[in-house]
C-alpha cells in the first residue's frame, strides 16, 4: 500500500507543478505589469489541453501500457522545460504562454495514464480515501512547490534556472517511473484484454454509450461542472483584491501561494482520513455548509479598502479557511468520481475517470475565464455575491443528494477487496 501512494504521490506532484507556474507566477506577473482582470482570466485557455484530454483518453486505454505513456510524457515535460530555459516572461511572454500550454498538454496526458492505474491500483473504501489523499495533497504540494518555492529561486537565479532545476525534476522522475515495480501487474492484464481493446477502438460509440450507462455517472457529471464554480471565482480574485489594495506581490507569493495552499494541502489529507472513518455523504453534507459560511465572511472583507495589519490578518485567516476547506472537498470530490469509475469494466476505466475530471476541469475553467470579466464589469463586491450563491446552491444540490440522490448511504457502500 505504502508502494502505491508514494507512486501516486510523486507522479501528481510533477502533475500539479504546470499549474502551480500558471495561477500563481503568472497572474502575479501580468498584474503587476499593469494587464487588466479581463485579460489575466483569458490566461485560462492555456489549461484548454485538460478539457480536451477526454478525447485521447480511448488512446491511453488502448495502446501501449501506462508505464510508458508515463515515461514518454514526464520526458517530454522534461524537454519542454530545457528548450525553455532561455525565455524570460519580460521578452518573450508568448514564448512562456507557449511553453506552459505545451507542459498543460503532456501534464494532461500524463493525466489519463496515472488516473488509469490509481483505479486500478486502489481497492476498498480505505485504499480510495488515501489514494485520492495522495493524489489531492501531491497534486497540491507540486503547484506549491511550483507557485512558491520557484518564487525564490527566480527572484535569485532568474527564469533559465528555474526551468533548469525543472528539467531536473522531470528526468528523475522519469527514471522512477521506468523502474519501479508497481505497474508490473499490467503487462499481463493488458494482454489479456488486446483482443476486446482492438475491437472496440473501431467503435467509438459503443464506449461512449458505456461511459454514459454506468451507475451514478449522469448525477456526477452535474455536480463536477458546478461544485466548484463560486469557490474558484473567490479563490481567483480575492487575491488579485488584496494585490490593489492590501497586499504586495511578495506577500501574495508567501501568504497565498504557500501558507494558504498548506492549509488546502492539510485538508486534503484530513479528507483522506476522514474518509476512512465516515460516510462520504455525511461529509459532504457539513462541509459544503461551512464553506458557503466561510464565502460569507470572506466577501464582507471587500469592504475594506483601507490597509491595515488588521485586515491583513483576516484576509490571511479567509484564504487559509477557504483553501482548507477547498482541499477537503476536493479529496471527497475525486473519491466520488472514483468510485463511479470502478463501477465501470475495466477496458474503459481509464476513459471515464478522464471524462469526469475532464468536465470538472471545464467547470472550473469556464468560471475562471469568467470571473474577471465579472469584476471588471460589477465591481468585487457584486461578483462576490454572485460567488456566494453558486456556492450555497451547490451546497443544497448536495445536501439533497445525500438523502435522495447519487449520494445516498447504500450508493456509496464500500467495494469488496
Amino acid at each position: 500500500m505504502n508502494d502505491k501512494l508514494v507512486f501516486l504521490g510523486l507522479l501528481y506532484f510533477v502533475q500539479g507543478i504546470p499549474y502551480g507556474l500558471q495561477s500563481s507566477l503568472l497572474p502575479l506577473y501580468l498584474r503587476g505589469a499593469g494587464h487588466s482582470l479581463t485579460r489575466i482570466g483569458f490566461t485560462k485557455i492555456l489549461y484548454f489541453p485538460w478539457v480536451l484530454k477526454v478525447l485521447w483518453a480511448p488512446l491511453v486505454d488502448r495502446v501501449g501500457t501506462k508505464r510508458r505513456w508515463l515515461v514518454a510524457t514526464v520526458c517530454g515535460l522534461a524537454l519542454t522545460c530545457l528548450s525553455s530555459a532561455a525565455l524570460a516572461p519580460e521578452a518573450h511572454i508568448w514564448g512562456v504562454a507557449g511553453t506552459l500550454l505545451t507542459m498543460n498538454t503532456l501534464a494532461s496526458v500524463q493525466d489519463i495514464a496515472v488516473d488509469g492505474a490509481a483505479v486500478g491500483l486502489l481497492k476498498g473504501r480505505g485504499e480510495l480515501g488515501l489514494g485520492n489523499t495522495a493524489q489531492v495533497v501531491g497534486y497540491k504540494a507540486g503547484s506549491v512547490f511550483a507557485g512558491g518555492g520557484l518564487l525564490a529561486v527566480i527572484d535569485v537565479a532568474g527564469w533559465s534556472w528555474m526551468f533548469v532545476l525543472l528539467t531536473f525534476v522531470y528526468s528523475g522522475m522519469a527514471l522512477f517511473v521506468w523502474g519501479t515495480p508497481v505497474l508490473d501487474h499490467e503487462t499481463l492484464r493488458g494482454q489479456q484484454a488486446d483482443s476486446t481493446k482492438r475491437g472496440e477502438a473501431v467503435r467509438p460509440w459503443r464506449i461512449w454509450r458505456k461511459l454514459l450507462a454506468v451507475p451514478g455517472t449522469p448525477w456526477t457529471v452535474l455536480y463536477v461542472l458546478t461544485y466548484k464554480l463560486g469557490e474558484q471565482g473567490a479563490v481567483t480574485m480575492f487575491p488579485l483584491f488584496l494585490l490593489d489594495h492590501h497586499m504586495t506581490a511578495r506577500e501574495l507569493g508567501f501568504w497565498n501561494g504557500v501558507i494558504a495552499m498548506g492549509f488546502s494541502i492539510c485538508g486534503s489529507s484530513l479528507g483522506g482520513l476522514l474518509l476512512a472513518q465516515f460516510s462520504i455523504g455525511a461529509l459532504m453534507r457539513r462541509v459544503f455548509v461551512l464553506r458557503t459560511v466561510s464565502m460569507v465572511f470572506q466577501s464582507s472583507l471587500l469592504t475594506v479598502l483601507e490597509p491595515s495589519p488588521l485586515m491583513k490578518g483576516m484576509a490571511v485567516l479567509s484564504m487559509s479557511v477557504q483553501h482548507f476547506l477547498g482541499g477537503l472537498i476536493t479529496t471527497l470530490t475525486f473519491t466520488t468520481m472514483m468510485h463511479c469509475t470502478q463501477r465501470a469494466e475495466e477496458s474503459i476505466q481509464a476513459t471515464h475517470y478522464s471524462f469526469l475530471a475532464t468536465l470538472e476541469v471545464l467547470g472550473k475553467l469556464m468560471f475562471g475565464a469568467l470571473a474577471g470579466g465579472l469584476v471588471d464589469w460589477f465591481g468585487f463586491q457584486v461578483a462576490f455575491l454572485f460567488f456566494l450563491s453558486l456556492s450555497a446552491g451547490t451546497a443544497l444540490h448536495v445536501w439533497t443528494a445525500t438523502f435522495t440522490g447519487a449520494l445516498r448511504e447504500h450508493q456509496l457502500k464500500e467495494q469488496p477487496k
